[in-house]
């Protein structure tokens, strides 16, 4: 039976040494708690860091047994790997460049090669576990190389990976000079989570950027497989924060702090020690609203809660004396005897005490410079029940992009976030609760479990849609099946792309044309009257009537502009429009500027940029900026970018070998159909095809819409040469 195997930096349990022997404390993270379900099913298991060293052999067996017991399984790192791995490349290289702060990034390629070596580690360790059959899920950015690693050991394993932080974008990304194999670590697995449509549209720039594999619809075309990559904003456990905060201590901890608060009004800050957090401007931008605003003073209390991280690391320390520098002066500055302004703790909270300041805090500051996600805008959100309060979330955290009823802010604009507290605190009751209620639907429907079931719910759809393009080797048994099929119908059609199919291709595409060979076999199958012989290609009519013309066969021309009947006149699939060409054309003349050996092909209702001859790094580097380049141009228009073999067509949208060959099935109703072609553009008649039909992609890339695969143009030639041989049974 497949199971489910979760991979983190840290296990949802923490072990401690005490006096006595071994601690084990459960964690009361939001993963932690949406993942329960699934590494305590039977058999399932949580691959992790158990948060201590442990050299002693007699000490790993204890945690082992005792982890497991629970469906954990330890891995155990040293002083140096978490110095390296954990400290040094996680925090010190991919925290600050994710997060933006690359002025804070360090390059230490001793990191880099700690950050490899305990990425082995774990591969390692799921290996000794998991089996071809189960399913794989990698979480954060402390393994991104795990799920390559992973997928080159079990080529055909379901592997999901999830990123809990920003994706950063590919002017910051191409900084890191480790990049490409961090994009290639990532793209081992099947499906890539995001907590944003932002995050995940710039890793798919970085990929076509860096790597340069095309994408469609948030598919990524490797050469052998294809990964999807989306968003999954995460949520948190609604209930629990529900019902802690109308829990009877949570209520007792809200009684005794407003005693000693009295006729506050109170704002809420919760944060993690970190530079990303933007602690220090909500500080100031506090202090602000005390001078623009005076009637807040001795009114409005800010209470700000510091959790305690990483204050051993240069950056964490200095932040930490600002804070305090900051709070002191500004209590300094306003505080009255019976008034302090800041009321500042540096230290974590139980549940219900945090819980009980969300419940009597009238406004909470949640206002990082940069944030996957942030839960602490949903904690508030689900600890208000039927309370009012107000949100003041930052523009740049995930948590924005759901929770459009706060006051969204740009945290670096102090001015901003000052009247953001003035208009927060003078808000209408009733209007504080209408917007809270709306983010609470929210919050209480996409919670956690939510976020767990959709993502490995879209990571078996990923796995079958896979299976789906994975195609079958033209054998001698599904060779001899077809010209059986093909002897017994009296009607067939036979659609046959021209480049890379009927003939290789040649540097100078005008130079490609058909061989001797090739101009018998189809003079042979177009003379059969039981066949139509339909030539299928992105080329312009001009070039296939000067090669072709003489035969009797069909013609679609231009990927379905031009079509033509065997023995009748040209004619457009629909009417068509040229006008833009003109407008797009100095962008490619561009591009053939700057990329030598490469040239334009103007057809009647398309352009086609060729780079077969350029040189393939440059053209590498070129075909993704162009492609960027003319989306950017064609978006919200009625055109479309076409990416084929070492060319790019812009074209009219909606029309494509598949809508014309469609046409051809439909008007002649074969019983027999053969179908094949090289590219991606040929997917499209591929997928107009009946599922009885014989579909056939040329190359040795397998992954494709079509039933069978064969390695190169000889194959094809020696399966038309048969076809055309082949004697009908009398």
């Amino acid at each position: 039976m497949s199971r489910t195997i979760i991979v983190s930096n840290r296990l949802p349990t923490k072990v401690q040494r005490t006096d006595d022997d071994l601690a084990f404390t459960p964690s009361e993270g939001g993963l932690a708690t949406g993942l329960g379900s699934i590494y305590r099913a039977e058999g399932n298991v949580w691959i992790g860091w158990p948060g201590l060293v442990a050299d002693d052999e007699t000490e790993r067996r204890q945690i082992t047994t005792k982890l497991q017991a629970d469906s954990m399984q330890p891995v155990f790192l040293t002083d140096d790997e978490i110095k390296g791995f954990y400290e040094g490349f996680s925090n010190e290289t991919l925290w600050p460049t994710f997060h933006y702060f690359s002025q804070y990034a360090v390059y230490n390629e001793q990191h880099w090669e700690t950050y490899v070596a305990v990425n082995q580690k774990y591969c390692d360790a799921v290996l000794e576990t998991a089996g071809d059959d189960d399913t794989i899920w990698v979480h954060d950015y402390q393994l991104l190389l795990l799920p390559q690693m992973l997928r080159k050991a079990r080529p055909h394993s379901t592997i999901g990976f999830f990123l809990h932080i920003p994706f950063p974008s590919y002017e910051l990304l191409r900084a890191l000079p480790w990049r490409t194999q961090l994009l290639e670590g990532m793209l081992g697995a099947d499906l890539i989570g995001f907590h944003t449509f932002g995050y995940m549209r710039h890793f798919l720039s970085s990929v076509s950027q860096l790597l340069g594999y095309p994408s469609q619809n948030g598919r990524l075309e490797l050469k052998n497989r294809t990964v999807l990559i989306d968003a999954f904003p995460m949520g948190i456990d609604y209930e629990r924060y529900a019902n802690a905060a109308a829990s009877e201590a949570a209520q007792e901890h809200e009684q005794n702090y407003l005693a000693a608060l009295p006729n506050a009004r109170i704002i809420l800050s919760i944060d993690r020690l970190d530079y990303t957090k933007g602690i220090a401007q909500r500080l100031r931008a506090f202090e602000l609203l005390l001078q623009r605003y005076p009637e807040w003073q001795g009114r409005a209390t800010l209470i700000m809660l510091v959790v305690p991280s990483r204050d051993q690391v240069a950056q964490y320390q200095e932040l930490k004396e600002e804070i305090d520098e900051l709070v002191g002066r500004i209590n300094a500055d306003y505080r009255t005897i019976t008034w302090n302004p800041i009321h500042y703790f540096y230290r974590s909270l139980p549940l219900e005490e945090l819980t009980a300041l969300y419940r009597m805090a009238e406004v909470a500051l949640v206002t990082p410079i940069r944030d996957g996600m942030n839960l602490v805008s949903k904690e508030f959100i689900a600890s208000k029940a039927d309370r009012s309060g107000v949100l003041i979330l930052s523009e740049r955290a995930g948590a924005a992009r759901e929770l459009s009823d706060a006051l969204l802010i740009n945290p670096s604009d102090m001015n901003q976030l000052a009247e953001a507290m003035h208009e927060a605190l003078e808000m209408p009751e009733e209007e504080q609760k209408v917007r809270l209620h709306n983010m609470q639907a929210l919050v209480q429907h996409y919670n956690v479990y939510h976020w767990t079931e959709l993502f490995m719910n879209r990571l078996a759809y990923t796995k079958i849609k896979q299976m789906t393009l994975a195609t079958e080797m033209l054998d001698e048994a599904e060779n001899a099946a077809l010209r059986q099929h093909y002897t017994a119908a009296s009607q067939r059609l036979l659609l046959l792309d021209y480049d890379g199919t009927l003939a290789p291709f040649h540097p100078n595409p005008q130079k490609a044309a058909p061989s001797p060979e090739i101009l018998d076999i189809l003079t042979a199958l177009s003379a059969d009257p039981h066949n139509r012989v339909v030539i299928i290609s992105g080329r312009d009519r001009q070039t296939l009537q000067k090669w072709l013309g003489h035969l009797p066969v069909d013609f679609i021309a231009e990927h379905g502009v031009w079509l033509r009947a065997a023995g009748q006149d040209w004619t457009l699939f629909q009417p068509m429009r040229n006008d833009w060409m003109k407008e797009i054309r100095p962008t490619l003349e561009l591009y053939v500027s700057r990329t030598a050996g490469s040239f334009i092909e103007d057809k009647d209702f398309s352009l086609v940029w060729h780079y077969r001859r350029a040189d393939a790094e440059l053209a590498a580097v070129r075909v993704r900026e162009l492609i960027s380049h003319l989306n950017f141009l064609t978006s919200n228009s009625d055109l479309q970018v076409l990416e084929g073999n070492k060319v790019i067509e812009i074209k009219a949208a909606g029309l494509n070998k598949g809508t014309a060959a469609a046409r051809w099935v439909a008007t002649y109703e074969p019983d027999f159909i053969l179908a094949i072609g090289d590219d991606r553009t040929d997917e499209d008649t591929f997928g107009a095809m009946p599922k009885d039909a014989y579909t056939i992609k040329v190359g040795r890339n397998s992954r494709s819409l079509a039933r069978f695969h064969v390695p190169s143009t000889v194959e094809v030639q020696e399966l038309l040469q048969g076809l055309a041989e082949a004697k009908v049974p009398q």
